[in-house]
């Protein structure tokens, strides 16, 4: 075992770490390596590149919806759509390693458009808060100029990191009143807050436990989801955490849901993390919320 001066030394420079590199060592494990396409899984799919304001390009998948049109051209659009999820996935790898939680959507009639933050897959740049922030943004802009999407319902789903970046870029959907509006946003496994999931990550390691307090304070707090999942309202939502998550505990669901104001639900499951969809009783929960919010629409 390590003396204590030397483990005091190794826990100031991990210290100085997090402090030179910011918080991104916490949130991003992005990587490059492509582990599969959705052609593997009999789907179409095209790719899509997004300029962003700061000079990023970033990279996506579009997922026609499988449906019966009169025409073979609108089976790869996917114009004849029951609508379209906009998927944002978690912290590691990259949309190939999660892009299996949406590939069943297709074929319940959904399009799905799935993207990759800066410095993940074939997006360029590195990862950072803000700029995944405005990574989701410019995504969201692309996806809603599209014609497979017009006059058709748009979802937000969002899962672990990708639902912590989901929350406050729906809030701002909807107090900007941008348009066309969120019909619904659906986010699964997601932390209550940067700084809180921050502080209890060091807290949960020997290491870093002494000083889980000033490195958590090394982490914006202007993005937490506590704060602005109140603001998705109306748009309704859907919640869901796993009782058996263990990466972000159960109780980051219930202090959101908490936080979140009417229409709500909170669908609570017992699957590992980010695991849901792999079980059919928890796709057809989500096509369900799907089908009601899209009736709303259309009413």
């Amino acid at each position: 075992m390590a003396s204590r001066p030397a483990r005091l030394l190794l826990i100031g420079l991990m210290a100085a770490s997090f402090s030179l590199s910011g918080c991104s060592g916490l949130f991003f494990f992005p990587d490059q390596t492509t582990y599969i396409t959705p052609d593997r899984l009999n789907l179409e799919y095209s790719d899509a590149f997004i300029n962003t304001a700061d000079g990023e390009v970033l990279h996506g998948w579009w997922l026609p919806a499988v449906t019966k049109p009169p025409s073979e051209g609108d089976i790869a659009s996917g114009k004849n759509a029951k609508g379209t999820v906009y998927y944002l996935h978690g912290n590691a790898q990259n949309i190939s390693s999660h892009i299996m939680n949406v590939a069943w959507l297709p074929a319940e009639g959904y399009n799905v458009f799935a993207l990759d933050y800066r410095g993940y897959g074939r997006s360029t740049g590195s990862p950072d808060i803000e700029g995944a922030l405005h990574d989701v943004e410019s995504g969201m802009r692309w996806l809603i100029q599209q014609p497979q999407t017009q006059g058709k319902p748009i979802f937000l789903l969002g899962q672990s990191l990708g639902g912590a970046l989901a929350i406050p870029l729906a809030a701002e959907w909807q107090q900007r009143n941008e348009q066309p509006p969120l019909d619904g946003v659906i986010l699964d496994g997601t932390f209550a807050g940067f700084r809180a999931i921050a502080r209890d990550k060091l807290a949960s390691f020997w290491l870093t436990w002494p000083l889980q307090a000033p490195l958590s304070w090394t982490i914006p707090n202007d993005y937490e989801g506590t704060d602005y999942i109140g603001r998705i309202s109306p748009t309704p939502l859907l919640m869901i955490h796993s009782v058996l998550d263990g990466v972000i505990p159960f109780a980051n669901g219930e202090t959101l849901y908490q936080a979140a104001k009417e229409p709500k639900n909170f669908l609570q499951t017992d699957t590992p993390h980010v695991a849901t969809f792999a079980l059919p009783e928890y796709q057809k929960s989500l096509v369900n919320f799907l089908r009601k919010a899209g009736e709303k629409k259309e009413l």
